[in-house]
């Protein structure tokens, strides 16, 4: 199969696909013109990484992940502690994003959005900016 029959039947871009045959996650055959020649495993594989980086696994992750995926040995714990990992690294996020939707509510009804030039908004990220200057600056 081609590029282009690969990018349909994987749900993902030829670019995509290229990058990922760039880093090693994909390997198709070469033709003796240079054509890339793509098996039905490489199409399974590039749907498994579409799967996984929807679910925001990293690189490295998706790396790991392929890899346990072929060893028909593998323990499901050392799948199962990628996952879990990565599921911290979204609680994470999640709270920081929370955070910053707190802050950002509480500014956004302080503001009183009229004509007048005072606004919270803006004083208070030109007070996190000189907070952030300043620190920079003793550093």
């Amino acid at each position: 199969m081609n590029i282009g029959d690969v990018a349909d039947l994987s749900g993902l871009p030829a670019k995509t696909i290229r990058y990922y045959e760039d880093i090693g996650l994909v390997e198709p055959l070469r033709s003796s013109n240079g054509y890339r020649s793509f098996r039905q495993s490489d199409v399974h594989k590039l749907a498994f990484l579409g799967r996984a980086r929807a679910l925001g696994f990293t690189i490295e992750d998706c790396r790991s992940l392929l890899k346990l995926y072929a060893d028909t040995d593998r323990a499901s714990a050392e799948v199962k502690q990628i996952a879990e990992e990565h599921l911290d690294r979204i609680d994470s996020k999640i709270a920081e994003l929370t955070e910053m939707r707190a802050t950002l509510s509480h500014l956004v009804d302080a503001c009183a959005g009229d004509h007048r030039p005072d606004c919270p908004i803006l004083a208070d990220l030109a007070m996190e900016q000189k907070a952030g200057s300043i620190s920079k600056a003793s550093g």
